[in-house]
């Protein structure tokens, strides 16, 4: 459907009266209606469409007794007076929308180039005549009141299965629907059953009644329709029908709604607010005299109210961010952001993070869940996709299971561990191992064992995963044979939450 904004077509029904000139003024005096509100809104026209020499049996043709056989029989008008109502929404701006009752309608709705097909919920799983809506190449609106989940899953399967562009609305056949009976939280249901479809609100309430759409606004409507009509001294409304100044006030609610709801996006908040939010924050301050160039730690700093202008806060603290001293900081003196380089690693651990369960899932490798994630980093995250190791530490008690992930072209420093012994199987892929020095090329279904002190090390050119069986590990167990490295202390990032 090419409409970007929310959609509201009115329902003129058998309003018209039968009348071309009364059908024609309806829609001038609901286009003067709308003009103030095309801005937000897109709109819409409806018409009804039958068949009546077929579409009422015979013997039942002509009777006054029957309220829909008289009421569709004293309305009729021929092809040629619907395409002058045609002519008129066009003229004045709205999209053409028609209901059709039977097939021969169909055709007709075919013949009059209408911009959009209507079912109206009696024809809610009226196979034939949906049969036939299908051959059209146009957008459908589908209204499902009294229709079941299961009903609704059906009618929706089968439009989709023939990629139709189709919308659903919310209705309750009750006219006037009472406002215990609207229902309109059934606009959410529908959203989250239908994720992909466009959901709306087909709604029969009080002419006055102006809430109704600022509530299928906020629940998500794109769509709604509402039934109109104008009164004449010849012509009265309808218990469900809206005049042109309901419609007026039913539009400034719903403008209103749209302008409280605000856009999808996440919204901007002012500078302002984000002030009036930042006085309350608590500021970073440090727990000893800090010299320039430390790196920052939780050890280093304490948080404390209230904030300097400039100062690092506790929103700003995270695992991620990296913080280092330009200048020196006194005892309780506050940090602040001019005064440090800041880091932030957030993009670079979700990338890893990506690659390993990209690589693992390719292994075919079960992972338990809510493992902790290890990443090593050696020489600082800028040199982990050439020096680096990734590790899911499965169970560590008197003996230990770990899964460790080489991502392709990284490389393992050489270490070696005092208390511990570990047994190496790997599972998918293969890698250069050196023991000592001594390199051999291990590869899935391998089994090696390194012995306590055992210096090892390890490259993979197109990654590999292997299982580590060791007996107990210990945090000051990995000894590497690069000072530098055990220098480090920011080498490794802990994640719990990552599958």
């Amino acid at each position: 459907m090419k409409t970007r904004k929310p959609l509201i077509v009115f329902e003129m029904a058998n309003n018209h009266m039968g009348e071309v000139a009364h059908g024609v003024a309806i829609i001038e005096a609901f286009a003067r209606v709308v003009a103030p509100h095309r801005d937000v809104f897109d709109f819409g026209f409806k018409l009804q469409y039958r068949d009546l020499d077929t579409f009422v049996h015979p013997a039942f043709r002509g009777r006054a007794d029957v309220k829909y056989v008289k009421r569709f029989e004293e309305t009729r008008l021929d092809q040629g007076q619907f395409r002058a109502l045609l002519d008129a929404m066009r003229r004045n701006g709205f999209l053409t929308v028609c209901t059709p009752f039977d097939e021969p309608s169909v055709g007709r709705v075919e013949e009059d180039g209408i911009d959009i097909v209507k079912v109206a919920s009696c024809s809610f799983g009226d196979w034939p005549l949906m049969e036939r809506i299908a051959r059209l190449g146009k957008p459908i609106i589908a209204s499902t009141a009294s229709a079941s989940l299961d009903e609704i899953d059906a009618v929706v399967s089968f439009f989709q299965h023939r990629e139709k562009d189709l919308t659903i609305l919310h209705c309750v056949g009750e006219y006037p629907t009472p406002d215990e009976r609207l229902a309109i939280g059934q606009v959410e249901l529908l959203r989250n059953r239908y994720p992909e479809l466009r959901i709306g609100f087909s709604t029969h309430e009080r002419p006055d009644q102006t809430e109704t759409i600022m509530l299928a606004l906020a629940k998500g409507a794109r769509v709604i329709e509402k039934h109109v009509g104008l009164a004449t001294d010849k012509y009265a409304l309808n218990a469900y029908s809206t005049g042109p100044e309901q419609v007026g006030r039913w539009l400034e609610s719903g403008r209103r709604a749209l302008a409280m709801l605000g856009a999808d996006a996440r919204y901007t908040p002012t500078e302002a607010e984000r002030e009036g939010l930042r006085s309350l924050k608590r500021g970073a301050f440090a727990r000893r005299d800090l010299p320039a160039g430390k790196v920052l730690d939780a050890g280093d700093v304490y948080f404390a109210f209230p904030p300097s202008p400039g100062q690092l806060t506790a929103n700003d603290w995270s695992k991620y961010m990296r913080f280092t001293l330009k200048s020196p900081v006194a005892k309780d003196g506050a940090i602040l952001a001019d005064s440090t380089a800041t880091a932030n690693l957030r993009d670079t651990v979700l990338g890893i993070v990506h690659s390993v369960k990209d690589l693992l899932e390719r292994s075919n490798v079960v992972v338990p869940g809510k493992s902790e994630l290890e990443i090593s980093h050696h020489y600082g995250l800028d040199q982990f996709k050439r020096y680096g190791l990734t590790m899911i530490t499965v169970v560590n008690r008197e003996y230990c299971k770990k899964l460790l992930v080489l991502l392709p072209g990284q490389t393992h420093p050489e270490q070696y561990h005092n208390q511990k012994e570990e047994t190496f199987v790997v599972l998918h892929g293969e890698m250069t191992l050196k023991l000592d020095g001594a390199a051999r090329t291990v590869r899935r279904g391998d089994v090696v064992t390194v012995d306590r002190g055992v210096r090892h090390e390890f490259h993979s050119d197109a990654g590999v995963v292997f299982e580590e069986i060791s007996s107990t590990h210990f945090k000051d167990d990995s000894h590497y044979t690069d000072t530098a490295i055990n220098a480090n202390k920011q080498r490794k990032t802990h994640l719990t939450y990552w599958m």
